[in-house]
C-alpha cells in the first residue's frame, strides 16, 4: 500500500470543492481591489464612486454565496449538490465584477 486514499473516498471531493471556492473568492477579492483602485483614479469622481460601489456590492454578494457553500460543504460528510440558483447567482456576481473591472480599465 502506498498510503494514497482509495479511489472512492467521499471526503476528498468536498474538500477540493471548498478549496476551489476559497481560491475563487481570493481571485474575486483581487479583482475587486484592482477595480476599486482604478475607480479611485477614474476621470469622473461620480462614475468612479458608482463603479466602486457596484464592485463592492458584487464582491460582498459573491463572498456571502461562497461562505454559504463552504459552510454547506463543511456541515456534512456527503453534502448536497449546489443548487442551480446558487450557481447562477455566483456566476452573475463574478461576471458583474469582471464587467465593472473592464469598464474601469478601459
Amino acid at each position: 500500500m502506498t498510503g494514497t486514499a482509495p479511489a472512492g473516498d467521499p471526503g476528498l471531493q468536498p474538500q477540493r470543492t471548498r478549496l476551489a471556492w476559497r481560491r475563487t473568492t481570493l481571485s474575486g477579492t483581487v479583482t475587486a481591489v484592482l477595480a476599486m483602485r482604478a475607480a479611485v483614479r477614474a476621470a469622473s469622481p461620480l462614475t468612479g464612486a458608482v463603479l466602486c460601489l457596484l464592485c463592492c456590492l458584487c464582491w460582498l454578494a459573491f463572498l456571502a454565496l461562497a461562505h454559504l457553500r463552504i459552510s454547506t460543504l463543511a456541515a456534512s460528510p456527503e453534502p448536497a449538490a449546489a443548487t442551480p440558483r446558487l450557481a447562477w447567482a455566483a456566476t452573475g456576481c463574478a461576471v458583474a465584477l469582471a464587467v465593472c473591472a473592464a469598464v474601469l480599465v478601459t
